[in-house]
């Protein structure tokens, strides 16, 4: 049986576009193409593209996957190998989501008793964040990947571990105007967007078109989705529709 090239993108929620370029760079060729020109996949392919999506998933840029595609002879033995990653990145998410919850929970407390003015055991703040995990997660924008590179290169394990504490604590910033019910064209969401923005460009000029994509990304890129979402359901779309209200009404 066959499935023509938009059937197999809308099975796996991949565009059409991203089919054919897996074609292009030889890392998904179709089957062959049909009476109508277009390409078409069997089974072979569709097996093949869920162990793309499922590296993708874990942060394996595309050479990489290319590259272990090609050693693997056995497919079961390599989709036992995935799915023990998928396992390990599940128990990562779940002590992430776990750290959010008791932030979410000490901070509700301090909010009920003013005489709470820290959080307690802070370190707890970070488990289940891997420092190195946003800088494989620019793999779609390579420009600002160099210059990330160019940045750390020059700060200590500390400097990045703070860094890497910063955003997350960003994305529970984000997370609490969206439980408090603010659209993300709101003053205050605008502002937090802002200061990323700013922080994005310290580092290296962005375009308006750059900006719309890193949002869209959010959303987009199963890595960043996953750790928007282990903060909060809904995370991912806020912060690309309040990149999208921020560069529609500042960049154009």
């Amino acid at each position: 049986m066959t499935w023509p090239i938009a059937e197999v993108a809308r099975m796996s929620g991949v565009t059409a576009r991203t089919l054919r370029h897996y074609d292009e760079i030889g890392l998904l060729p179709p089957a062959g193409t049909g009476s109508n020109g277009h390409r078409v996949y069997e089974d072979r392919q569709l097996l093949r593209l869920q162990q793309i999506l499922v590296l993708r998933s874990l942060g394996v840029g595309l050479p990489e996957i290319g590259r272990i595609l090609a050693a693997q002879v056995d497919e079961l033995a390599a989709l036992r190998g995935h799915h023990r990653r998928l396992l390990a990145e599940r128990d990562r998410l779940a002590t992430l989501a776990a750290a959010v919850s008791r932030t979410i929970h000490e901070l509700e407390l301090s909010r009920e008793d003013s005489t709470m003015t820290r959080i307690n055991r802070p370190e707890n703040l970070f488990e289940g964040i891997r420092p190195e995990q946003y800088e494989e997660s620019l793999r779609d924008f390579p420009e600002h990947a160099a210059a990330v590179g160019r940045h750390t290169a020059g700060l200590t394990d500390t400097e990045i571990e703070a860094g890497q504490r910063e955003r997350t604590a960003q994305m529970i910033r984000l997370a609490e105007l969206l439980s408090a019910g603010l659209p993300a064209d709101a003053a205050p969401v605008q502002e937090h967007v802002d200061a990323q923005y700013r922080a994005l460009t310290a580092l290296r000029p962005v375009t308006a078109d750059e900006h719309r994509a890193i949002g869209r990304s959010c959303v987009d890129n199963p890595q960043w989705r996953a750790a928007y979402e282990a903060v909060a359901p809904g995370l991912a779309a806020y912060q690309r529709d309040a990149i999208e209200a921020y560069t529609s009404a500042r960049l154009g």
